[in-house]
């Protein structure tokens, strides 16, 4: 048996162990003694029980490896499941984006160099010399060069960026060219976002692809947050010992956090100054970079980063920053002002520009340098860049928007067709009706005619209005005004119920010509009316002058917006059919069946009256009132696009006849101030006034806009006006605004026009004493005459039977010269040969006397007729 300690070799042989020394190489006997408690050392040989615990403590050991690597496994897997997660499926909540209508331009279309400039200055285009990036323009006398941004309106449905030169003159473009290859015609310069419909977290982006993000902004960002980021693997060691460096010398150049971990931090993290956040960061960056390549990074990255606060939302990515500061897409901005971005990644309420001017600036030349520093400009651009102010707009484009009033109505109809869900994470596009021309009018207009007005009284001194305007044609929603200065969520085009007074007036008298009793020209009684109601009580309605004015005409009535003779009118045909009329217009709402209802005592809105007023306008056709023309996702698939559903409500004919009753309102009645807007416009409307002037209402059209105006106060206290002397003066401030076309609805057959006797409604003639020329219907031609026509008419038949005997009598001498002249050449051709001797008086003798027998023979046919 040989036992080893060291370097020593022991031989056991029997009861002696003989000691070899290696060194000397010499032996050594020793005796071996009996072993005793005495002489036994335990700390060379283990017990027994010493071995059985250093055993289970290798085993715990091992299992507290074999767990530890185990968590850590499961550690990693799931960092590496949260980032592929979010990574590979939907990134951001993106909020909905909602756009006015785009403008067309084409040869022959109406516009004013003021409206077209109207739209650049929304679109925040600049004027330049020499229009070389997109969303600037060239103006001179008329002629425009505009360099368009272009637009995606959907997958197949895109407009190029390019160059277009337009001349206008007399409020119409006479040329157009474009860089741009164009089947059409047509040109659109790109609509301008009215707002948007937020996610819970209100968090707002634009979310841009990494082409379309400037490369000096790319340099600007890995210069100053990470200038090896196409170096390191998501961690960059020499950063964090140059920012350990910088902190212990008291600098502050760089952050020691790649940008990989500064996404993590922003995209899956918080902002915790704890040891575990900064482990998590650093591990799952690195997962990060082993799963994707540098550009993906880099993209989400410019798109997530916190760059501001409008409010309470956030502003995140760099393609929503350059709007909140700039009012422009990120790829106009100079390079200074890319800078200024840039510089806003260490801090966005440090270095804000609005608040610190002066640290933005510091911060922009700062950024700056480290380009210039790492030869990504020259030294000329960055003596061009840091001479530059900031440039910063005073109130971005951006969050509140302009019109809250058309928003709120857009909503509406989105909340009836989508999830609400959907519309504010999906990053849909909705592209509404609004025109910006149209909607800026009225706002305009409402905001003037409604402080003049404000100042007459103290009645007036609460005043409030509202304003609907659409296309009559389609039905589409141009303009929306129904709220104050700041919206409340109290929508008074929506949202406001008062009684509409004489609005209703015109489709009274629409009834009474249907019926075929009345024309234009029919009397209608117009003395006091006492009604016994069901509770016992008596209604007389009065006429707003205070006067009775007995039988007038119905044209009359109607333009002098006379309540007795609407009453009695309506009366004649019942209030129930009354009702069943304005469901046919569109009114869905539950109608008193009261007689007060002939004089506007139901509550309806503005909205409600602009849907029956479009029905008169567009020829008697009701097109649903809409706010949007198409919603579009975020790949750019169309999942609304609206369409006409047209339903005939009023037949042409009574509606042709109560259109042409509605522009004698216009021509001599209430709202005659509207011929300055221009005479050849044929523009028809309606005023209305309830009960005590607590509600002015005017309702009208031209051939483009149909409009209705409210004035009240939203306590329904008196306000002392009228609808000539409150809603009216709103409206036509707004429709003198815009381009009108004049109202030329098409004539059916079944309409003929007439000299009518005006009070009467008998058959005229134009040279009869207060003789009218008005449209009838045909199966409803008067039967009887005026005694001044009937006597002209005898005249006139006398006239034309003596006419018609006069013609006879020609017709016959005619003939009967004809057959002599015919006699006298066969006479000749016989006699040629006869004696000449016969002289020229001897033959013409039978020809005259022939004439005399044909005009005897005339007159004696006359004589016996």
């Amino acid at each position: 048996m040989v036992l080893r300690h060291y370097n020593r070799v022991f031989f056991y042989v029997g009861k002696t162990i003989v000691h070899h020394n290696p060194s000397n190489n010499t032996p050594k006997h020793i005796k071996l003694k009996p072993v005793t408690t005495n002489n036994l050392h335990t700390n060379h040989l283990p017990s027994p029980q010493q071995q059985q615990g250093r055993s289970f403590f290798s085993f715990i050991l091992l299992i507290i490896i074999i767990v530890g690597m185990l968590i850590l496994a499961m550690y990693l897997i799931k960092q590496d499941r949260v980032i592929t997660t979010k990574f590979e499926g939907k990134r951001w909540n993106i909020p909905a984006k909602v756009y006015s209508q785009p403008l067309e331009l084409y040869q022959g279309a109406p516009l004013t160099t003021k409206n077209l400039d109207t739209w650049l200055n929304l679109l925040n285009y600049q004027s330049s010399s020499n229009y070389d990036r997109t969303g600037t323009y060239n103006k001179s006398s008329g002629q425009y060069i505009i360099h368009t941004r272009g637009f995606r309106y959907s997958a197949n449905d895109v407009d190029p960026e390019q160059v277009i030169k337009l001349k206008i003159e007399n409020s119409k473009i006479t040329s157009i060219q474009s860089t741009q290859p164009n089947a059409t015609g047509i040109v659109r310069i790109e609509p301008a976002t009215i707002g948007g419909i937020y996610p819970d977290n209100n968090e707002d982006r634009i979310v841009l692809p990494i082409a379309e993000i400037p490369q000096p902004l790319i340099d600007a960002l890995i210069a100053t947050e990470d200038r090896s980021f196409y170096q390191h693997k998501g961690v960059s060691l020499k950063g964090i010992a140059r920012a350990i460096y910088n902190n212990l010398q008291g600098g502050s150049m760089q952050g020691g956090s790649t940008i990989t971990q500064q996404l993590v931090k922003n995209f899956f993290l918080n902002s915790d100054r704890t040891f575990k956040r900064k482990a998590n960061e650093a591990v799952m960056a690195i997962l990060l970079e082993l799963h994707y390549d540098k550009n993906e990074i880099l993209q989400t990255y410019l798109n997530e980063i916190n760059l501001g606060q409008n409010g309470n939302r956030s502003i995140n990515g760099f393609g929503l920053a350059s709007q909140f500061y700039f009012n422009k897409p990120l790829k106009e901005l100079r390079i200074d002002q890319q800078a200024m971005l840039v510089g806003l990644a260490k801090g966005t309420s440090y270095y804000n520009p609005r608040r610190n001017p002066e640290r933005a600036l510091t911060r922009r030349n700062t950024v700056l340098a480290n380009m210039l520093t790492t030869g990504k400009i020259d030294q000329a651009t960055y003596e061009e860049a840091i001479a530059q102010p900031l440039d910063v707009v005073a109130k971005p484009s951006t969050g509140k928007s302009l019109f809250p009033d058309f928003m709120d109505v857009v909503k509406r109809e989105l909340q009836a067709n989508y999830h609400p869900e959907d519309l504010k994470n999906e990053g849909l596009k909705v592209f509404t009706t609004m025109d910006p021309i149209a909607q800026l009018a009225a706002d305009a207009a409402v905001d003037r005619q409604l402080g003049s007005l404000r100042k007459r009284s103290s009645k007036t001194k609460s005043l409030q209005a509202a304003l609907v305007s659409a296309n009559p044609a389609s039905g589409e929603l141009v303009a929306v005004v129904g709220s104050g200065s700041e919206f409340t969520g109290f929508n008074r085009a929506v949202d406001a119920k008062r009684q509409v007074g004489s609005l209703l007036k015109p489709f009274i008298y629409m009834m009474a010509i249907e019926s075929g009793k009345y024309n234009l020209a029919s009397q209608v009684n117009d003395n006091p009316v006492t009604l016994n109601l069901p509770d016992g009580s008596n209604w007389s309605p009065k006429n707003y002058d205070g006067r009775d004015h007995g039988y007038v005409p119905l044209m009359t009535a109607l333009a002098k917006s006379y309540n007795q003779a609407a009453v009695n009118t309506g009366l004649e045909y019942g209030v129930t059919p009354f009702i069943a009329q304005m469901q046919r217009l569109g009114i869905n709402e539950k109608i008193p069946t009261y007689p007060s209802l002939f004089l506007g005592s139901i509550e309806l809105t503005p909205m409600d009256m602009l849907g029956m007023y479009q029905v008169m306008a567009a020829g008697g056709f009701r097109t649903p009132l809409i706010s949007i023309r198409s919603v579009v996702d975020n790949r750019g698939h169309i999942l609304q696009r609206s369409g006409l559903d047209t339903k005939r409500s009023i037949a042409p004919d009574v509606n042709y006849v109560t259109n042409y009753a509605l522009q004698e309102v216009v021509r001599s009645g209430t709202a005659s101030s509207l011929k300055s807007l221009g005479s050849k416009l044929n523009l028809a409307g309606k005023t209305g006034t309830t009960n005590d002037y607590r509600d002015a209402w005017f309702a009208g059209y031209s051939g483009n806009y149909v409009s209705v105006v409210w004035v009240g106060r939203d306590d329904n206290k008196p306000i002392g006006l009228s609808g000539g002397s409150g809603a009216l003066p709103i409206w036509k401030d707004y429709m003198n605004r815009l381009h009108l076309t004049p109202v030329e609805l098409v004539q059916p057959d079944s309409v003929e026009w007439l000299w009518l006797e005006n009070g009467t409604g008998k058959l005229s003639h134009e040279s009869c004493e207060g003789a009218r020329y008005l449209p009838v219907l045909s199966k409803y031609l008067p039967e009887e005459a005026s005694d001044c026509a009937l006597a002209i008419y005898q005249q006139e038949q006398e006239r034309q039977r003596l006419q018609w005997f006069r013609n006879q009598h020609r017709a016959l001498l005619d003939q009967s010269r004809q057959l002599d002249n015919e006699a006298q050449v066969d006479g000749l051709a016989a006699d040629e040969d006869a004696s000449a001797t016969v002289d020229t008086d001897s033959t013409n003798q039978p020809l005259e006397d022939e004439g005399n027998n044909a005009e005897t023979w005339y007159n004696k046919a006359l004589e016996w007729f």
